[in-house]
């Protein structure tokens, strides 16, 4: 029965989550572990014995429930896949020995390597992308860069572990260094301009990239232990390539084709719109990805999301225990999302930032998160609540501009997943007003990139008779339907109000940093 089944395990940024799916590639079990990311020196991470740990504990989750569904429990799979955060760095010695702690994707502490790689390649390199990192090291002369044997990504790692293999699916690839539209492998013309310029010899320590479909490698016996200490699982699965968060977003939503898109809304906060034609220009604001068959992608990534709007409504949660209320916390957060539906289009000129860490677009290099508001706005839980799911789109907002007015790229809709959209219907209003496009969310869209990942697990031994675009549109058109918000226009007017707030307020972000 498992044999014939996939399984996607995805690196959150707040959550370790596996999902099982079945022959017809509908979930069926998950798990989780909840992890939180660490400011230590000055550098966001996790530690790695907490990768390992969390692994152990979402996989034995999962085993937990389906033991439940099954009264039996698994020793193999049709095949594995890993996800995660994408980007970050993660380098080690010929020994395999991390020589820094993992610096992930949330630290903007390179600026000034990404600005100048940018330059070099005329192609735009954000702070939060591997290869920033490496240049950002080798600028401080940190002594570790003259040991690196190998560096990768969160994905990259667990797999590597997992199976021995040092590769990575092209769209987690695309988040390391540029990719070549035409071979889908690291663009070997700016790999030969990095070594000319730096000394360097940049194509002996990156992983080899691989499309969606090929065969990654398989579960080793160490693997297997390192996945389930219980020593149920046998070695021998096969493993497709390891892919990042945006690709397993793309995928669970079905958005691989031109003039689609979707946006994930968690922790942090991308876009991902599929091109049909390169840009005129690069734009800082603007990353150029792939899918996980190598499509170009124009990404609008986002440091901040839900983190600030997710601790106002734990407050609501102590209130309510204080009280002496015992509420059940999805109830809160239903219960002050539908009020925020209610509130003044335009949120009564109240504003908010929601940066716990630095936001790039809007060029704030640290976060302080932010609640202002005029004396004579509106101030009732209506327009609190509006406000603060209004800025979660406030930065990705300003990108999504730039591709619009100064590109003119066409956009049909888009597909939101993520916890953000876990409320029914309110999420979506709120996307359908600030992009000014039909919304959709599908039944699925709470499994997120864990069921992306399964989905491309269990493609491997689909791909040699269908293309991952007729694969994906065989499940979804047949069993996942979407739910369509189209755009109010009194929302969009409201929207647009806030936008303008929210780039004049930019300044108060700014001074908050200088003098808290």
């Amino acid at each position: 029965m498992f044999e014939k089944m996939a399984l996607g395990i995805e690196f959150g940024s707040t959550r370790i989550k596996a999902v099982l799916v079945n022959e017809n590639n509908e979930p069926i079990a998950t798990g989780s572990h909840t992890w939180e990311n660490k400011l230590i020196d000055g550098i966001w991470t996790y530690s790695l014995d907490e990768v390992w740990k969390g692994l152990k504990l979402a996989y034995k989750d999962l085993k937990f429930n389906i033991k439940k569904l099954y009264n039996d429990i698994p020793t193999t799979y049709s095949a594995i896949g890993i996800s995660g955060m994408m980007h970050g760095y993660l380098p080690f010695d010929k020994e395999g020995n991390p020589l820094v702690p993992f610096r992930t994707w949330r630290n903007t502490i390179t600026e000034k390597a990404a600005e100048e790689l940018s330059e070099l390649f005329q192609f735009n390199i954000p702070q939060r992308w591997s290869i920033a990192h490496l240049k950002h090291a080798m600028q401080l002369n940190e002594e570790h860069v003259k040991d690196i044997d190998f560096f990768t990504t969160l994905a990259g790692y667990v797999h590597w572990r997992l199976t021995g293999q040092k590769v990575l699916g092209v769209g987690e690839a695309s988040g390391m260094f540029p990719i070549n539209d035409t071979t889908k492998k690291f663009d070997a013309t700016m790999i030969e301009k990095f070594n000319a310029k730096y000394n360097f010899h940049l194509e002996n320590i990156l992983p080899t990239v691989l499309v969606a479909g090929a065969n990654a490698g398989s579960l080793t016996a160490e693997g297997a232990k390192l996945l389930d200490e219980d020593g149920d699982l046998l070695s021998g699965i096969p493993m497709c390539p390891p892919e990042g968060d945006a690709g397993t977003g793309m995928v669970a939503t079905n958005s691989i084709t031109q003039r689609t898109g979707n946006i994930s809304m968690g922790t942090s906060i991308f876009s991902m719109i599929v091109l049909e034609k390169s840009l005129s220009t690069y734009y800082k604001e603007v990353d150029i990805v792939t899918t996980p068959v190598g499509d170009m992608v124009a990404m609008i990534h986002c440091n901040n999301c839900t983190s600030d709007l997710n601790a106002w409504i734990n407050i609501f949660r102590e209130y309510s225990e204080c009280m002496g209320m015992d509420i059940d916390i999805n109830e809160i957060y239903n219960k002050l999302y539908n009020m925020a539906l209610l509130g003044d289009k335009d949120c009564s000129g109240m504003l908010s930032y929601c940066y716990l860490s630095g936001e790039h677009i809007t060029e704030c290099e640290e976060g302080r998160p932010l609640f202002v508001r005029n004396p004579n706005s509106s101030f009732n839980l209506a327009n609190f609540m509006r406000t603060h799911l209004f800025t979660t789109l406030g930065a990705i907002r300003i990108g999504t501009d730039l591709l619009v007015n100064k590109e003119n790229i066409k956009l049909e809709k888009i597909l939101g997943h993520g916890g953000f959209f876990k409320t029914e219907g309110v999420g979506q209003q709120i996307l359908a007003a600030a992009l000014n496009v039909p919304a959709e969310v599908m039944q699925t869209a709470s499994e997120g990139g864990a069921w992306g990942i399964a989905l491309l697990a269990s493609y491997m031994k689909h791909k040699d008779n269908i293309s991952l675009r007729d694969f994906l549109d065989n499940i979804f058109n047949d069993k996942f339907k979407a739910s369509v918000v189209y755009p109010d226009p009194e929302d969009v007017a409201g929207f647009n109000k806030f936008m303008a707030n929210y780039k004049r307020g930019v300044c108060i972000e700014k001074e908050a940093i200088k003098v808290i």
